[in-house]
């Protein structure tokens, strides 16, 4: 299991660092959840499109990753560009209708309608998928401590579950080998999953009481209290990539825009 998990967390080291790497994770995600609202209320499928081709061009060529691994991760965003628009697509309303069998209908309506729906799927994915691959998830929460003054209580919950997972995978690891060794045999169907279930859960939450009174007592002991000024091992601050990064931003989704006008 813990072979697994490294496995994973190899999978998701990429095979360059770009400049999307660099800009602070705080304003990242405030640029790209901006990005998804302009996406969520825009009705124009020329500006859909150019939304979804702009931000197809910051997840391919800017996130860092092999092409293998890219295209690998576009097969949920086929399936769902395919899934919406094939839905909209067949049963979508429209009144000129250019083929009809049964409940399925096509329409010129429709059609637009369905790629619009596309383009916003892949959008929402591309950025997404862009944003998870360019930050260091225990960065983003200090940044967004230091930047936004989120409430410490928060952040550092998300950091510990994030840092306890190879503990957790661990643990799962060693009570995999223990049953085994005592070549524990479980029933078939149902009824061994709950036999999995009461053999595994039990041990397991029982180390996680463990688990969090250490913390508890380490916490205390570093005179750790809520809402207190306090420093932090990880600074984080805006520089000139920042900016660079805003810039860029701005001037790609005004020049999308303005081809969808004048297209």
């Amino acid at each position: 299991m813990e072979l697994v998990v490294q496995r994973v967390f190899n999978w998701f080291t990429p095979k360059r660092e770009t400049w999307l790497f660099r800009v602070n994770p705080a304003l990242k995600f405030i640029v790209f959840f901006a990005f998804l609202i302009i996406t969520l209320v825009n009705q124009s499928l020329p500006f859909a499109i150019s939304q979804a081709i702009l931000y197809g061009i910051l997840f391919y060529i800017f996130s860092g990753y092999s092409l293998k691994k890219l295209l690998l991760l576009s097969i949920p965003l086929v399936i769902s560009f395919l899934s919406t628009g094939l839905t909209m697509l067949l049963f979508g309303k429209g009144e000129t209708v250019l083929w009809q069998w049964g409940l399925l209908k096509i329409s010129e309506e429709s059609i637009q309608h369905a790629l619009l729906l596309g383009s916003k799927s892949l959008s929402f994915g591309f950025v997404g998928f862009t944003f998870i691959l360019t930050i260091q998830p225990v960065l983003f929460f200090y940044a967004m401590m230091q930047q936004f003054r989120l409430p410490s209580k928060y952040a550092y919950s998300f950091i510990a579950a994030f840092r306890l997972i190879p503990a957790v995978t661990e643990e799962l690891q060693i009570r995999r080998n223990a049953l085994k060794v005592r070549n524990i045999q479980f029933s078939k169907g149902f009824r061994g999953i709950y036999e999995r279930l009461q053999s595994y859960t039990v041990p397991l939450f029982a180390q996680s009481i463990r688990r969090a009174q250490r913390i508890a007592v380490a916490m205390e002991a570093k005179q750790y209290q809520m809402g207190a000024a306090r420093t932090y091992y990880y600074p984080t601050r805006y520089t000139g990539v920042d900016m660079v990064f805003l810039l860029v931003m701005i001037c790609s989704l005004s020049s999308a825009f303005l081809l969808s006008i004048y297209r």
